[in-house]
């Protein structure tokens, strides 16, 4: 129905309006004010116990410089907010920091399948303004960590940058452990597709593998100079270092555990490969030992294919013994070479 409405709007040459902006606005640790227009940040921010959030999901460049100039923003911070496709990062300006990181999802079913979506935050000393595309960022799941630990919210601005940080933290865990449990499964899977079936199958499931974990491994190892910037934040309050030190004992675990399971389907490639070879080496000991037992009639045939006298030449006796010996020194061969698993 909001479809059919939204195309009614359209053809009816009607402007759909902009989705809501979430905003929240906290003093002395309350809430006090959410969901207001952006035009409003600068009047909270003035409010020496001010916290001020506010959300730009896909944001208008209008709305960018009317940030600019309600914060005075550095340019560069604008335009990075304007291409979100920088490297995970924390830029240092005069009188305020930007938050570069990206949320890691799974999509769908395969769990090589990572989606890496950048977030931008600009960090002053009473406001944070994440930018971010659509469906990029669970601000329900954020807005609850913040609410949860509200006891916290006191400290202000630097608790909104822990509770922003942890929750994309979490993030990497979800995706390292379906990435964990997916190359478990490919290394029992390599095992029973050893005699060749479905072999292009696991192959193509160990480059997913593969191109999920550079994904991963490419966003989550800059966030341990991200974090440790932050921490060395001037307006970090000495009551919030455990949790940041937990955060960053957090990515550390993450990056860790990537270069892990780097290494863990390294192994499981070399296993393969040796399968392979092992395979290899099987059916070209098969073709030999099938030559061998080719060799003993042609060897047989081709000696009494010379024109010279023998035992029985020209005989019936002569014919029988040559096929009796064909047979029973060929039949002798493929038993020994049975017997030795050759076969």
């Amino acid at each position: 129905m909001a479809e059919e409405a939204d195309d009614a709007a359209q053809d009816s040459g009607q402007v759909k309006a902009p989705s809501p902006r979430r905003s929240r606005a906290y003093r002395s640790g309350r809430l006090v004010a959410e969901n207001f227009p952006l035009a409003d940040v600068s009047d909270w921010i003035e409010y020496e116990d001010a916290a001020v959030w506010f959300d730009l999901e896909s944001p208008t460049p209008e709305e960018l410089e009317q940030l600019r100039e309600e914060l005075g923003l550095h340019s560069l911070a604008i335009e990075d907010a304007t291409h979100l496709s920088e490297r995970p990062k924390c830029d240092r300006y005069e009188n305020h920091l930007v938050l570069t990181a990206y949320q890691v999802k799974l999509v769908g079913d395969d769990a090589g399948d990572l989606n890496a979506s950048m977030m931008l935050a600009f960090i002053t000393h009473r406001a944070l303004i994440t930018v971010h595309d659509p469906n990029t960022l669970d601000i329900d799941e954020i807005v609850r960590r913040w609410d949860e630990s509200s006891d916290l919210l006191k400290h202000g601005m630097p608790f909104l940058v822990y509770g922003l940080l942890d929750y994309i933290v979490d993030g990497y865990f979800n995706a390292l452990q379906s990435l964990d449990d997916a190359i478990e499964n490919l290394s029992d899977l390599i095992f029973e597709t050893a005699d060749g079936r479905d072999s292009s199958a696991v192959l193509r499931q160990t480059f997913d593998l593969r191109r999920g974990l550079v994904t991963a491994r490419h966003v989550i190892t800059p966030m341990r100079e991200v974090v440790n910037a932050i921490m060395r934040w001037n307006h970090l309050p000495s009551e919030l270092a455990p949790y940041y030190q937990d955060v960053y004992d957090h990515v550390l675990r993450t990056a860790d555990w990537a270069d892990s399971l780097r290494d863990l389907l390294a192994t499981v490639r070399e296993t393969q490969l040796t399968i392979q070879s092992n395979r290899m080496n099987l059916i070209m000991k098969k073709v030999t030992s099938w030559a061998a037992i080719v060799a003993v009639p042609t060897a047989i045939t081709g000696f009494y294919g010379q024109n010279v006298p023998y035992p029985a030449f020209g005989t019936e006796t002569g014919f029988w013994t040559s096929t009796g010996l064909i047979l029973g020194l060929s039949g002798l061969l493929y038993f020994e070479f049975k017997r030795r698993d050759w076969l």
